[in-house]
Formats: structure tokens, sequence, C-alpha cells
């Protein structure tokens, strides 16, 4: 699914704000220590988000208890849930120049409980006229998400007969209900309670 731009401009998926805070030193240091090695638009896109998935683990998966939200932390402290590690993938991608924004699902468990939104990103590269999406959120047994500009490989295909979506719209900034949960968040624990059922 190719989702829906929901800024007026596309300078909007280049910028820099407190949360994409792609003009921090160590986003601009991590930015340039992987393009070193990724010389082309591609190949540097597929390693910024090779990196956000495999180490910086989800919290969830890792038993930490700290609650990021702005890039620059995500990358410091190593550790986010989904709309963490997604807004540090974002800052990465932004700080080499590719539009990047955020995606959201709606997302529950097996049988239809408990359901939260889940973030993941999309990213336009030279020369592709579509927004592909990206799920950085971390692999782990049942999930095998994968970088990919043709077939989208996500961590999960929502699963309408459990209420579950893909929202169309593409956020230059994460929805105020989301951001807010994330900074007012004492924990991961108070997280999860905290955290939109829908958008």
């Amino acid at each position: 699914m190719e989702p829906v731009p929901q800024s007026a401009t596309s300078a909007e998926y280049l910028a820099a704000d407190e949360v994409i805070d792609h003009d921090h030193p160590l986003v601009r240091e991590t930015a340039a220590r992987l393009r070193a090695a990724a010389p082309t638009p591609h190949d540097y896109a597929r390693a910024a988000y090779a990196f956000v998935r495999d180490t910086v683990p989800h919290s969830a998966d890792s038993g930490d208890p700290r609650v990021t939200w702005r890039a620059s932390d995500v990358l410091g402290l190593r550790t986010g849930i989904c709309h963490a590690k997604s807004h540090a993938l974002v800052a990465l991608l932004r700080a080499e120049g590719i539009p990047a924004g955020l995606c959201y699902q709606r997302l529950s468990d097996d049988d239809g409980t408990n359901p939260l939104v889940h973030g993941l990103i999309a990213l336009r590269l030279p020369g592709h006229d579509h927004w592909a999406r990206q799920d950085p959120r971390g692999n782990k047994p049942g999930v095998d998400a994968r970088f990919s500009l043709a077939e989208e490989r996500l961590a999960w295909v929502p699963r309408p007969e459990r209420g579950e979506c893909d929202y169309p719209g593409l956020h230059a900034a994460p929805p105020p209900a989301v951001l807010r949960a994330l900074r007012t968040a004492t924990d991961r624990a108070h997280l999860w309670r905290l955290l939109p059922t829908e958008l």
C-alpha cells in the first residue's frame, strides 16, 4: 500500500524538528558512518534500515523499561518501541537527503483484543515515483520484516476481521496522541496504557 502524504509540501519530509532531530551530531555521525560503506541512495537506505532494525533492540523484546522518542536518544541509548525506532530511521534517511515520513497500522492480539497503533515509515528514493513502506521494528520468531522497494515485507499484515488496518496517511511528524504518550510515559509498562488504540 502506498501511503498518502499528509503534508502540504515535500520539504516537510526532509525537515528536522524536536523528534526527528537529524541535525543532532550523533545522527549526523551515524549517517556519515553508514554512508561511507553505502555509496548510492539505495545502498544507504538499505543500510540505515538494517542498522535501526538490527542494532536498536525493540524494548519489548529486550525487556528494557526505558522510553525513548527523540531520534538522537534512540540511537544513543539503543532502545525504543516501534515508534521510536521509526523516528530514528526517518532521521537517518533525512540526514542524507532521502525524503521519509511516518506511517501507522492498527494491530491487536490474535483474539482481536488490546489494539494499539503501530509505527513504521515510508521513503522515496531518487528515480522512484512512489513511497515505499518499511518496518524497522526488529525481527523475532514470527516476524521477518525486510527492506524492499517493490513487494512490501512488513512485520505484520493487518487482519481486518480482527479490527486491524493500515492507516493511509504519510506523516511528516508523529500525530499528537502518539507523541504525547511517548513523552508522558514514565516507563514502557506505563506507555502501553497511554498509546492510542486508533488514529
